[in-house]
C-alpha cells in the first residue's frame, strides 16, 4: 500500500531530480544509455528541432538492460534514433560504459578523437536522473557548459511507462542516496539538497522504499 504522505513525498524528489533547464543549441547531444528509449527519443526530437548537430549515445548493458538491449543500449538506442529519421552520419555511438561517470569519461575521449569541438553539452537522461547526470558532468567535464533534458512526462506518465510504482520509489530513492554520499566519494559536484527532500527521501526509507539503494555507499558500480 502507497499512502499520501508516500505520495507526497515521492513528488518533491521527482520535482528536485529534474533540473528546470530549458533546451537550447549545444555543440553536442549526449543521450545516457539505460532501460528506457525515451532517451532516444528525446535525442531525436532534440536533433530535429536544431538543438545539437551531433548526438553520441553512450552505453553497454546492465543487469536490467541485457534481455531488452543483447546489442548494447547505446547500440539500440542509435537504431531507435535511425528508426526517427536522424541521420546514420550524425549519430556516434560509445558502447563501453557501465555507470554515470563511463557515461560521461567515454563520451568526452570518444568526441576528442573525432576532433569535436566542445563547449557545451546537452545532456539527456532519464527524468528522474537529470540532477545526477549533471552533477557528474560537473564534475568530470567542468570546462563545458551542461543542459539537463529528458522526456517531458509528470510522474504519473512515467509510472505508466515503467509499470510499477513501487520501482519507480524506489528508483527515485536510490537516485537520491547517490546525489548525498557520491561527492564525497569525488563522483559528482555536491548539490544543495534542501531539508523538505531530505525530510521526505527518510520518510520513504523508513516506509522500506530501499531496493535501489547503495548498501555499502562505495563506488559508481551499481546502475539503477
Amino acid at each position: 500500500m502507497i499512502s499520501t504522505q508516500n505520495w507526497a513525498d515521492t513528488r518533491r524528489l521527482w520535482d528536485y531530480h529534474q533540473m528546470g533547464h530549458t533546451p537550447r543549441p549545444c555543440s553536442v547531444a549526449i543521450g545516457l544509455g539505460s532501460h528506457d528509449l525515451g532517451v532516444a527519443d528525446t535525442a531525436a526530437d532534440l536533433y530535429e528541432r536544431g538543438m545539437a548537430p551531433l548526438i553520441v549515445f553512450t552505453g553497454a548493458t546492465s543487469p536490467t538492460t541485457r534481455e531488452r538491449m543483447p546489442r548494447g543500449e547505446a547500440v539500440h538506442y542509435r537504431e531507435r534514433a535511425l528508426e526517427l529519421g536522424v541521420p546514420g552520419s550524425a549519430v556516434l555511438v560509445e558502447p563501453r560504459a557501465r555507470n554515470t561517470g563511463d557515461n560521461i569519461r567515454f563520451s568526452r575521449e570518444l568526441l576528442k578523437e573525432a576532433d569535436v569541438d566542445v563547449s557545451s553539452v546537452l545532456l539527456i537522461s532519464k527524468p528522474y536522473e537529470e540532477r545526477r547526470a549533471y552533477a557528474t558532468a560537473r564534475k568530470l567535464w567542468p570546462e563545458v557548459e551542461v543542459v539537463s533534458a529528458s522526456s517531458p512526462m509528470t510522474l504519473n506518465e512515467y509510472i505508466d511507462s515503467i509499470g510499477d510504482a513501487r520501482l519507480v520509489i524506489d528508483m527515485l530513492v536510490g537516485a537520491l542516496q547517490r546525489l548525498l554520499v557520491y561527492p564525497e566519494q569525488g563522483f559528482m559536484t555536491s548539490q544543495q539538497v534542501p531539508s523538505d527532500v531530505i525530510d521526505a527521501y527518510e520518510r520513504l526509507c523508513r516506509q522500506g522504499f530501499t531496493s535501489r539503494l547503495l548498501r555499502d555507499a562505495q563506488g559508481d558500480g551499481i546502475r539503477l
